[in-house]
C-alpha cells in the first residue's frame, strides 16, 4: 500500500509539474509575441514626414467637359467651357487645360469669345483670370485682343489687364500696356499706347 501510495503521490506531482510547465510555456509565448510585435512596430517605423501630415489644400473634386451657363430673362448670356475643372474647398476653381467663354447679346446671338491656355476663378471676388495665350474676339466689330493675362470681373461686367496688349481692328493694330473694356469687348481704353499700325490688308 505504501508503495502504491507513493506512486500515486509521485504521479500526482509529476502531472501537476507538467501542467505548470505547459501553462508557463503558453504564458511565456504570449508575452514573447507581444514583445516581438512592439519591437517591430517601434523599431521598424520610419520617422513620419511632417509635410504629409499638413492640412490638404489641393482640389477636392475634378470635373471633365464642363459647361457652365448663366442666363437672364430666360436668355443665355454667358457660357463657360473647359475640358477639365479642379474645384477647391474654398470655392476657387482652376481650368488647367484651358477655358473658353462665350458672351451672347440681348437676342441670344454669340457676340464675343474669350480663350485662354489656363484659367482660374477666385470665388471670393468672383473674378476669372486667363493666362498663357489669351485671345478675345468681338465677332460683331471684327476686332481681336491678344495678351498673356486677362481678368474678367463677372460682377462689374468688364475685362482688364496690366500686361502688354495687342488689339487688332479691321483698319489698324494698336499696341499698349494695360487695358480695360466692357466684357463684350465693344469699347476699350489703354493705360498706355505704345504703337499704332495702319492695317492695309
Amino acid at each position: 500500500m505504501v508503495i502504491n501510495s507513493l506512486s500515486v503521490q509521485q504521479l500526482y506531482r509529476q502531472i501537476f509539474r507538467y501542467e505548470a510547465k505547459v501553462v508557463f510555456s503558453a504564458v511565456a509565448i504570449r508575452h514573447l509575441l507581444l514583445v516581438v510585435i512592439l519591437v517591430c512596430n517601434f523599431g521598424c517605423r520610419e520617422d513620419a514626414d511632417q509635410s504629409q501630415l499638413a492640412f490638404y489644400e489641393g482640389p477636392y473634386r475634378t470635373s471633365f467637359k464642363v459647361e457652365l451657363l448663366h442666363s437672364d430673362s430666360a436668355i443665355v448670356r454667358t457660357k463657360l467651357m473647359a475640358d477639365k475643372q479642379l474645384e477647391f474647398k474654398n470655392g476657387d476653381a482652376e481650368f488647367p487645360e484651358g477655358v473658353v467663354i462665350h458672351f451672347f447679346d440681348k437676342e441670344g446671338e454669340l457676340s464675343t469669345t474669350i480663350r485662354a491656355d489656363r484659367g482660374y476663378l477666385d470665388r471670393k471676388t468672383n473674378i476669372y483670370r486667363g493666362e498663357g495665350d489669351v485671345q478675345v474676339h468681338n465677332l460683331v466689330k471684327e476686332q481681336k485682343l491678344n495678351s498673356e493675362e486677362l481678368f474678367w470681373d463677372k460682377s462689374k461686367k468688364k475685362i482688364y489687364t496690366e500686361k502688354f496688349v495687342t488689339v487688332e481692328q479691321p483698319d489698324r493694330i494698336i499696341k499698349g500696356t494695360g487695358m480695360e473694356a466692357d466684357e463684350g469687348f465693344n469699347e476699350y481704353k489703354f493705360t498706355k499706347v505704345t504703337g499704332v499700325i495702319d492695317n492695309v490688308l
